[in-house]
């Protein structure tokens, strides 16, 4: 899981690099569910809930400009 100091630490830059990576993980997890290939589902919640702290911390560093 990633903590949200590791994510504060970034620039802008480099969390939406964070944002599109977790979106492109999100997504293969999703696909692996779709076809009974993804045993623990729980990932899916995490990683999603990884993508809104990533986005929520975005948000503030842009709304700080």
């Amino acid at each position: 899981m990633t903590k949200s100091a590791e994510l504060r630490q970034k620039d802008v830059a480099g969390l939406e690099a964070e944002v599109k990576s977790l979106q492109k993980a999100h997504f293969g997890l999703r696909m692996q569910k779709a076809t009974q290939q993804l045993g623990n589902t729980a990932t899916l919640r995490n990683t999603r809930r990884d993508i809104a702290r990533a986005k929520t911390i975005l948000a503030e560093k842009q709304a700080a400009k």
